[in-house]
């Protein structure tokens, strides 16, 4: 895939962390975008990690300059979206995890499911700001990718986009974050049946089920999030305070989503030659996109 980056709009302020991350402030409308451009597959590698985590680093002493200063221009919102055309996010390489498995490289899945986790988890608590987080999907929204959007304050989807979990399809389950965040939202049961379906569900399937917050027509996600900032923005405070609300209530810790990588890790480790193969076609296809 051909690298997406252009000259920036003059009028946002760029920080690049590495090839594959970088964010647009937009002072205007008080909002950090955050752009992903995974490659050479649409998923989480470890490149993409590692800025991520420098992002996270970045976003916290934004804030933390912002309280310094006493200023009124903060950003209130935050806004993940993917440069990806018709995908933004496979989630987990597994090509990679195919090579750790067949080696029994247990430390470097558990490195790799914990620092998928330390980047979602520092989303979810919004990075300890007052900041309103809100995905964007555009396009296919499977796995860890799916995990990523559920870590957001408000979902935002074009009519297009899909969204679903195809580990079982390889006889494994999503191990950095689906079980928690979906059953927080949607109960024990639903969960389960989500994870467990093999289906993909469409904007308006996971509208109906709560997940997505709104639906917009193919191609205008990007206006359509700035017209709903605008529209919030005199309610921002309320908004940031129920969401740690919401947080409070809903009791989710990092050790939680620590143990159950340790669980998947023990439960990928079991997986047979067939589960493997299985695993290999749907890692060609991550390379189709």
């Amino acid at each position: 895939m051909a690298s997406p980056l252009k000259s920036p709009d003059p009028k946002l302020n760029t920080h690049h962390f590495g090839k594959q991350v970088w964010a647009n402030l937009d002072y205007d409308l008080r909002c950090v975008w955050l752009h992903w451009y995974p490659t050479p597959r649409p998923c989480f590698n470890l490149d993409m990690l590692s800025s991520l985590k420098e992002y996270s680093l970045y976003i916290q002493k934004l804030h933390q300059n912002e309280i310094n200063c006493a200023s009124n221009n903060s950003f209130n919102y935050r806004v993940l979206l993917s440069e990806v055309p018709g995908v933004f996010n496979l989630g987990g390489d597994l090509e990679r995890f195919i090579h750790w498995i067949r080696t029994k490289n247990e430390s470097a899945l558990l490195n790799y499911g914990r620092s998928c986790i330390e980047v979602l988890y520092a989303n979810y608590i919004n990075y300890d700001s007052s900041t309103i987080g809100i995905a964007l999907i555009q396009g296919l929204c499977l796995g860890g990718g799916f995990e990523a959007a559920l870590t957001h304050d408000i979902i935002v989807a074009e009519e297009r986009s899909q969204f679903g979990f195809p580990e079982v399809l390889f006889n494994l389950f999503p191990g950095m974050g689906a079980y928690s965040f979906l059953s927080r939202r949607l109960g024990q049961r639903l969960a389960e049946d989500i994870i467990h379906s093999k289906k993909r569900y469409s904007a308006l399937e996971m509208l109906e089920l709560g997940i997505v917050n709104y639906v917009v027509k193919d191609g205008e996600g990007i206006q359509s999030v700035k017209d709903l900032i605008r529209q919030k923005e005199r309610n921002h405070n309320s908004l940031a305070g129920l969401a740690r609300t919401r947080r409070i209530s809903q009791k989710l810790d990092f050790s939680e989503l620590e143990s159950v990588v340790e669980v998947w890790v023990k439960h990928a480790l079991q997986l047979t030659d067939r589960d493997l193969r299985l695993m290999e076609r749907l890692a060609n296809k991550q390379m189709n996109y």
